[in-house]
């Protein structure tokens, strides 16, 4: 269903190439731009009920939402205050640990002070999945080599394939105790920026298909099925891009 786009893809960046550099106007109108959509769509795969426009108005006038929870803002927040972060990190040299658990605590720690950017203590479960994330004992561990393996795959592997197995490996340890997938698509989203491409959204409406290309490849123990998913959406962000630079 999901074909790999990557040469589409650098066709695509080489066209967004032609138009950079841009001004800082617009630089500062994008970044707000997709803050909001890759808040509100990166919450909606979990579950948060804010519309698109209720999480515009949390991030831009700081209004809570009548009928709607507590934990919906505060995620709101969270990402918004997560994905700035995200910024700062785009030029460093490396993605280290510290800055994985910062990700992670500023999106958590409104909701959940003592676990925010802190590995967990226990054993999660996956609804939807008969994948088991591994014991919390050896969290700490696979994270460390997470680490040293992202530095070599940096190197290896296409920007996109490394983005999409990023985010596979980080959702397989699953780290924390809440918030993995946001903290996934937010790194994800980190290595993309890194290269030269755009903030990359997947719609709430292909939840199943995102679930399902993460579970495949996990039970195949093969990054494909997640890369090609991912290399399509990264391919539908390109073109959204191009649409709003032009």
């Amino acid at each position: 269903m999901y074909e790999n786009k990557i040469k589409q893809i650098d066709i695509l960046k080489n066209e967004i190439s032609q138009l950079r550099p841009l001004s800082q106007r617009e630089i500062i109108k994008l970044k707000e731009y997709y803050k909001i959509g890759l808040t509100y769509t990166s919450n909606a795969l979990e579950g948060n009920f804010l519309t698109e426009s209720e999480t515009k108005i949390v991030i831009e006038d700081g209004i809570t939402i009548g009928g709607k929870s507590l934990k919906d803002h505060y995620e709101v927040v969270g990402h918004a205050q997560a994905y700035d972060f995200l910024y700062k990190l785009v030029n460093k040299k490396n993605i280290e640990e510290k800055d994985i658990l910062e990700l992670h605590r500023l999106f958590y720690y409104r909701i959940d002070e003592l676990n925010a950017g802190k590995y967990r203590q226990e054993q999660v479960y996956i609804s939807g999945t008969d994948f088991l994330p591994p014991k919390p004992e050896a969290v700490f561990g696979l994270m460390k080599d997470f680490i040293q393996n992202i530095i070599k795959l940096e190197k290896e592997l296409h920007p996109i394939e490394f983005a999409a197995k990023f985010h596979l490996d980080f959702v397989t340890i699953h780290p924390f105790i809440d918030g993995n997938g946001r903290c996934a698509r937010l790194l994800m989203n980190l290595v993309l920026l890194r290269f030269g491409y755009v903030i990359t959204i997947i719609p709430a409406i292909l939840r199943h298909d995102y679930i399902e290309a993460i579970k495949k490849s996990q039970k195949m123990k093969a990054d494909k099925p997640f890369v090609d998913f991912i290399s399509c959406m990264v391919y539908e962000s390109m073109k959204d891009y191009l649409r709003l630079v032009k």
